[in-house]
């Protein structure tokens, strides 16, 4: 008898629905036949969720007594299938114990192994390669205060370029740090000079993602310092990274003027996109090039933020966006493959 004619009586329909399900779910064989059952019961297009769309037809007097009814009749029926589930799994577990060939000390079959993510396993070549040149490796809080993420790095509060950084403030007046650099001043604090030294870690922007950009990424800081250093031993070191990285001795890189408070003067380091060989695509926004490493010496500013005197010691500094070198060194196409946790995506390395 169907519950849209006025005047049906809805709740015999109900208990021969019930009746109808209480033998379905009794007689499920396995657990994939329940799920079927469920589906064809509970799901978008399954019996008991089309009663509930029949309930505008009934006369407004027994409208909210049929919901109820349904709203009941699918808690029970959601029952049966979760008690009749147990029972199969119980079957299953029982039947294998009394097996007797069913041998219970038997070693349990191996996990799935893992391996290093490409992000971890470029950083650990980088940062080999700076041991190899007598740098110190550091690891700096992720969490860090305005004082060393901007105001010791020449950038106070009225800057502009802070308007250059989306960043994420937290409650306490603090901020995720938005790069690496935040860690020059620490380590000029931490060290006597002269010295040298990286830190690498997970910075983060608070800004849209495409090809190129992700919210979280990760970087490595370079920084040395001593009486006399020059732009050519800052691009020394550089080339030396990225042949051993990219395992090319002929990779190609230009260095560009760039402004970055912290640095005086300061250049960008551009590496020829590997992903594309130079053509142009999403990665280097058809450019051919690709940003890698700004770069610079050390501003005088920030050297006495580190404490030290500007006539006597001189540094240089970049900040290497690692994620990138990556996207260089295995030619991936789009930054947000490397966070996304993709399976077959990371199997390839």
């Amino acid at each position: 008898m169907a519950t849209d004619e006025p005047g049906a009586d809805w709740r015999t329909e109900l208990d021969q629905v019930q009746a109808r399900w209480q033998a379905a779910v009794a007689a499920g064989a396995d657990v994939a036949a329940l799920r079927t059952l469920e589906v064809d019961a509970l799901g978008k297009k399954g019996e008991i969720t089309a009663l509930v769309r029949r309930t505008g037809a009934l006369p407004p007097d027994d409208r909210r007594a049929f919901g109820a009814a349904v709203g009941a009749l699918r808690g029970v029926v959601e029952g049966w299938l979760a008690e009749r589930a147990d029972d199969l799994q119980a079957a299953v577990l029982q039947a294998e114990l009394d097996d007797s060939t069913f041998d219970v000390g038997r070693p349990a079959a191996a996990g799935r192994v893992g391996h290093v993510h490409p992000l971890s396993q470029v950083q650990a070549e980088v940062e080999d390669v700076f041991r190899s040149m007598g740098f110190h490796v550091l690891d700096y809080p992720e969490v860090d205060s305005d004082f060393s993420n901007f105001e010791s790095l020449n950038i106070p509060s009225w800057h502009p370029a802070r308007e250059m950084q989306d960043t994420f403030w937290l409650d306490d007046g603090n901020l995720l740090r938005t790069h690496t650099s935040a860690g020059q001043v620490r380590a000029m604090h931490a060290f006597e000079a002269p010295f040298r030294a990286v830190f690498p870690g997970k910075v983060f922007r608070y800004e849209a993602t495409d090809a190129s950009h992700e919210h979280t990424f990760h970087q490595i800081e370079g920084l040395m310092i001593d009486r006399v250093v020059s732009v050519g031993h800052l691009l020394d070191s550089m080339r030396t990274l990225l042949r051993a990285i990219l395992r090319d001795a002929a990779v190609e890189v230009r260095l560009r003027p760039g402004y970055f408070p912290f640095v005086e003067p300061g250049f960008e380091l551009d590496i020829r996109c590997r992903v594309c060989g130079g053509g142009g695509c999403s990665v280097c926004k058809q450019r051919g090039w690709l940003e890698l490493l700004p770069c610079g010496l050390v501003h005088p500013n920030v050297l006495r933020a580190g404490g030290l005197d500007p006539d006597h010691w001189q540094g240089w500094a970049f900040g290497l966006g690692l994620s990138r070198l990556v996207m260089m060194r295995f030619g991936v196409p789009d930054v947000r493959l490397l966070l996304a946790g993709d399976v077959r995506f990371l199997a390839q390395f």
